[in-house]
This record gives C-alpha cells, sequence and structure tokens, in this order.
C-alpha cells in the first residue's frame, strides 16, 4: 500500500508542525549522513526552527567545511528550492523560519 501524497504547505496545528519538523529533521540528517558515507563528500548541514533554535550535522568538522565554503571561489550551484536558483548574498539577509543550508564539497 502506497502513501498518500501530502501537500507542501505550512502546518497551521502547532504540535503537529513540530511532530513533523522533529521526523523530517532526523529523516534529513540520516540522508545527510548516508550521502557522506556512500559517496565520500563532506557535508555540513545548519538547521534553524521556527524559535531560532539551531541544530546541525557535519560529516567531519563543520568549522573546517563552513571555513571550505567560504573560501570557495569557483562558480558553482546554489538553489533555495528546486526550481530557484539564487546567490548566497540573496539568501542571508532573508529570514525564513526553518531555514535549512546544506553545503557539500567533494573530497579531492
Amino acid at each position: 500500500m502506497g502513501r498518500k501524497k501530502i501537500q507542501i504547505q505550512r502546518i497551521t496545528d502547532e504540535r503537529n508542525r513540530q511532530v513533523t519538523f522533529t521526523k523530517r529533521k532526523f529523516g534529513l540528517m540520516k540522508k545527510a549522513y548516508e550521502l557522506s558515507v556512500l559517496c565520500d563528500c563532506e557535508i555540513a548541514l545548519i538547521i534553524f526552527n521556527h524559535s531560532n533554535k539551531l541544530f546541525q550535522y557535519a560529516s567531519t568538522d563543520m568549522d573546517k567545511v563552513l571555513l571550505k565554503y567560504t573560501e570557495y571561489n569557483e562558480p558553482h550551484e546554489k538553489s533555495l528550492k528546486s526550481i530557484q536558483t539564487v546567490s548566497v548574498t540573496e539568501v542571508f539577509p532573508i529570514y525564513f523560519p526553518s531555514f535549512f543550508l546544506l553545503s557539500l564539497f567533494v573530497r579531492q
């Protein structure tokens, strides 16, 4: 039996929203871990919830990955949503209730 497709929109019930956030946060961190192991890449995942509480995952040292990210000068893809490409300077000044930033760097 398949799962019912859900509409991607804000969950109005606060308790359901918190439960969904917790489950999906765990799933996202698990996927980040799996990707780092399977593809031998460095991953930094930063999540801020609606009350600005920080959650993070890094496959190696978070500071090293973020430093590598800030010093990276080559052209690269940046996206906020699957259909919209934006630059980092457009993203950071804007406040997002649940903002996910995923940085991937393939080891050389």
